[in-house]
């Protein structure tokens, strides 16, 4: 067992200052049990904690390090924009860059407003598509996560999923009564919420590839699917990329598979690290956004000139080079993770699209929420912490995505599905 007497005691002081002892509530280890290790530094696909114990690293960031931590070339790049001014509120040449830079890789944006966070960027979109259409209700899918806006925390994933009360406090019944909530992969259920309230829906929001239950994967067909009946019932098609967009293909899942949303949402790794949203689209529908149009949204540090700097050195690393080795490691990776759980005798269903992986204590494929919440959370939690034990770091919630790294090896993976060997061996034991 590792010393975390530092981290015990950094916890223990949290607790006094902090609700739960965190800032943002997976953190607090509640779904595995245990308390929370603290980071001192990372680099490459490790993390260490301030007692100096070292791990490899599967959470990163929870996306956006896709080129590992503190890559030599994105550090660079911030320290330059700082030296020039960390935030100016005017605007720089940072942000016509970042936004090229997006319209040229996806190819369903004409254009980009810059926002700071993936929940700032799905509200505004929601806003947007209201503002379009002059219509009030929204549809998205169970365990689809969007933020924590008001009308979006219904049925979410993430957090919410983890500690078992998808909805939230706090949200009044009539911004809820607006969003309407279907099973991701259900044609039927789509095709009844749109009879049931003809004329009403604005928009049609949804991660195309959920991370925030786990990992499921659209079947084929679907996402083609919503595109027609968006298109037939006049809402908008918003995709939720914050965790997709530049991971699963330079454009996005939305190139991947080949549907074009009518607005996209952008975050993690257009950050490089930092804090950053976006949301772009159509002309026609991103010019009712003010100044130009009646749509407001606005912020203060939009498109700040170090998370601009440190997105688009992200993002000129990634070419088609790399998109083919995270193919292959996750190839590996997910073989491995198989094979480990088949000989340990556990009932486990690995899902994974590109570099975005996660594994489920079930015996039935999962295609949705309904299937995630099958997965034995008990059975979850011995692996975790079986893995943490081995110098290993995945997210503290069998409800979360994996992410693999430029900066993962072979090796590394070698040594990975070796302790989720043993890890699954005792997790198994434990029933």
């Amino acid at each position: 067992m590792r010393s975390r007497a530092k981290s015990d005691a950094l916890f223990a002081e949290a607790l006094r200052c902090l609700p739960g002892g965190v800032n943002s509530p997976v953190r607090a280890f509640r779904a595995v049990g245990g308390r929370p290790f603290f980071a001192e530094r990372a680099a490459g696909c490790r993390v260490w904690d301030v007692d100096g114990n070292e791990y490899i690293d599967y959470v990163g960031t929870w996306g956006p390090a896709i080129h590992g931590h503190a890559h030599p070339k994105i550090i660079a790049a911030v320290q330059e924009a700082a030296a020039a001014g960390t935030s100016f509120g005017i605007p720089h040449p940072l942000e016509v860059a970042m936004a090229r830079r997006i319209r040229e890789c996806v190819p369903a944006v004409d254009m980009v407003r810059c926002c700071n966070s993936g929940t700032e960027a799905c509200m505004s979109a929601i806003r947007l598509a209201r503002g379009y259409t002059g219509r009030t209700k929204i549809l998205k899918f169970d365990g689809c996560y969007h933020g924590h806006a008001d009308s979006l925390l219904v049925r979410a994933g993430s957090g919410a999923l983890t500690f078992g009360h998808p909805d939230s406090g706090g949200v009044p019944a009539a911004f809820a009564q607006h969003t309407l909530v279907v099973p991701f992969n259900d044609i039927d259920a789509v095709k009844s919420a749109f009879v049931a309230n003809p004329g009403e829906i604005a928009g049609v929001i949804l991660e195309p590839v959920p991370g925030n239950a786990g990992v499921y994967l659209p079947r084929p067909g679907f996402l083609e699917f919503l595109r027609e009946i968006a298109s037939e019932e006049g809402a908008l098609l918003i995709f939720d990329e914050v965790m997709t967009g530049f991971r699963l293909a330079r454009g996005g899942a939305q190139e991947r598979f080949g549907v074009k949303p009518d607005l996209t949402c952008f975050g993690k790794i257009i950050g490089g690290g930092l804090p950053v949203g976006a949301f772009g689209g159509r002309r026609d529908i991103m010019e009712l956004l003010a100044p130009v149009g009646p749509v407001y949204q606005a912020g203060t540090l939009s498109g700040n000139p170090l998370a601009m700097a440190a997105g688009l050195a992200a993002l000129e690393l990634l070419d088609d080079a790399v998109y083919a080795r995270l193919e292959t490691l996750g190839e590996r990776f997910e073989r491995g993770l198989l094979e480990a759980a088949q000989e340990a005798g556990v009932p486990a269903q690995v899902n994974r699209c590109g570099s975005m992986i996660c594994l489920y204590f079930t015996r039935e494929p999962v295609h949705s929420l309904a299937g995630a919440l099958t997965s034995d959370r008990d059975r979850f939690a011995r692996y975790f912490h079986g893995l943490l034990d081995r110098g290993v770091y995945v997210a503290p919630s069998p409800f979360e995505a994996g992410f693999l790294s430029t900066a993962h090896t072979e090796q590394d993976l070698e040594t990975t599905v070796e302790a989720a060997a043993s890890a699954l061996r005792e997790a198994g034991e434990g029933r």
